[in-house]
């Protein structure tokens, strides 16, 4: 056997039944010469070498797990769920490339369905990315890698392999595998919808703020951290004829759509505004209803465009782009609420205390009728003025609701895409200005089954997934542009 090919497994194990099944199987695999179980308990198996951790993905498990491996690769597998290596699959995660992970099966009963991942680039540097359960690192990188990872000097309990990733990815390939190498025992999780909420959970503050830490540490490698004080404030001008206009691009929400225009219409501020509705296309009484809401107050100005292939973010730059648009552009879904008739004044009071191109507020999630359902209160306490904007490439959203100041956002201009248009916008106004935060509940975000939050499709998570990645992607390059520019 060749001994360049020898692998030890590390199984991070949360089941001691499950790991035993891991071992069990993975003990019949020739090229395996080593295994090592990270757990909290004892184990009673001699032939396996234990690292006893209460952080499993600690900067210290993690040294200790690579001092402890002698072979040219390591495998990693999540012990969370039962998983089987399809026959001889483990040979093709050897590589040359620095990280190596693939699809899987899930398996549900006794069938086996395809579970896809989605392809690494520069941009996918959010820490949880999916790697499946299990991937495959070259040990010599991670040895090289081990001295200068900024958790192992600062000593962090939870981000110790989110470092090592970023560390391996700037000096090697990070490389998926597009077809299933293994089957993963399928069993109840929390659902999507409620993950996506995880990194702005109150319980897992302190694991944020080391994710934060590294991931500016890792900004600061490669070249693409902003500092806050290149950040410039805006000097608003007086040439619109409101103040404020609430933006709403909608298709087919007929059932909703009143509710968020008299939401707005309720608003009581010491300036102007109107309310831009840009209909796209409606043919299920939605334009009526827009119709009759607008002969009856002048301040619903009804846009309904001539293009046919705009998406939310092309219908955002039909209603910027109007010359009816305010000073200042202020997010409204058709699904959704301001939660009193205060929050445009709110918005605009925070524009001119602290001269920022953009406002993001806070806002709880609802049921359809409003009743408050889990987690509540979203309000992104972890952005700072100081680092908000280096973290937000390291995170999934901004909050809501969003508002701009209208010459800056027409300059930008949002992708013509219904996912990632207001991500993408907030990046790129982050680059160069400050943006500013009201941490109360301003909004009521209602989930349903008819808006484009509800439960997804794998493929469809993978799709806006990617889609966000590619967005940090070209981020990250024009921040390090931006950077090298002023150096010169």
């Amino acid at each position: 056997m060749d001994n360049n090919q020898k692998i030890t497994a590390a199984i991070f194990s949360f089941d001691s039944s499950i790991a035993a099944k891991i071992i069990s199987s993975l003990t019949k695999i020739k090229l395996i010469e080593r295994i090592i179980v990270i757990s909290k308990n004892e184990i009673s198996d001699n032939t396996i070498s234990l690292i006893k951790a209460d952080h499993p993905f600690g900067c210290n498990t993690i040294r200790k797990v690579i001092e402890k491996t002698l072979t040219p690769y390591l495998l990693f597998i999540n012990g969370s769920k039962h998983i089987e290596l399809i026959k001889d699959a483990v040979n093709n995660f050897i590589s040359q490339a620095g990280w190596v992970y693939s699809d899987y099966y899930e398996k549900q009963s006794e069938k086996l369905i395809l579970h896809p991942l989605i392809d690494y680039q520069t941009g996918s540097v959010r820490d949880d990315f999916d790697f499946g359960n299990c991937f495959m690192i070259r040990t010599d990188l991670a040895k090289t890698s081990l001295p200068n990872l900024f958790s192992q000097k600062n000593n962090f309990l939870y981000s110790g392999l989110y470092d090592l990733r970023l560390s391996i990815s700037c000096r090697s390939s990070v490389v998926r595998i597009p077809e299933p190498l293994y089957s993963v025992q399928s069993c109840d999780e929390t659902s999507e919808s409620n993950k996506i909420f995880d990194y702005v959970n109150p319980k897992n503050r302190e694991v944020q703020i080391e994710m934060e830490k590294v991931f500016t540490h890792h900004l600061r490698e490669i070249g693409a951290y902003v500092d806050p004080k290149k950040k410039k404030s805006v000097s608003f001008e007086d040439k619109f004829n409101c103040e404020a206009s609430v933006i709403i691009p909608v298709k087919n929400r007929v059932n909703t759509i009143g509710d968020s225009i008299n939401s707005a219409l309720k608003q009581k501020t010491k300036f102007s505004f109107n309310i831009i509705i840009v209909d796209n296309h409606s043919d299920d009484g939605t334009t009526e209803l827009i119709r009759n809401k607008s002969s009856l107050d002048k301040r619903v100005v009804h846009i309904i465009p001539e293009r046919f292939d705009l998406g939310i973010g092309g219908c955002w730059n039909e209603a910027i782009s109007h010359p009816e648009c305010g000073k200042f552009s202020v997010q409204l879904d058709s699904d959704d609420l301001y939660s009193d008739e205060n929050t445009l004044q709110k918005i605009v009071d925070k524009f001119c205390e602290e001269k920022c191109a953009m406002v993001i507020g806070s806002y709880k999630l609802t049921d359809f009728n409003l009743n408050e359902i889990p987690p509540g209160t979203i309000d992104h306490r972890e952005w700072t003025d100081e680092n908000g904007h280096n973290n937000a490439l390291r995170i999934n959203g901004l909050g809501a609701p969003r508002a701009y100041y209208t010459p800056i956002v027409k300059t930008v201009k949002f992708p013509n895409v219904s996912y990632g248009e207001d991500y993408a916008v907030g990046l790129a106004i982050s680059r160069e200005f400050k943006i500013g935060r009201i941490y109360e509940p301003i909004y009521l975000c209602r989930r349903w089954g008819g808006n484009t939050d509800a439960s997804l499709s794998i493929e469809k998570q993978n799709a806006n997934n990617f889609y966000k990645d590619t967005l940090r992607t070209k981020e990250i390059l024009l921040r390090q542009e931006t950077n090298q520019t002023r150096k010169s």
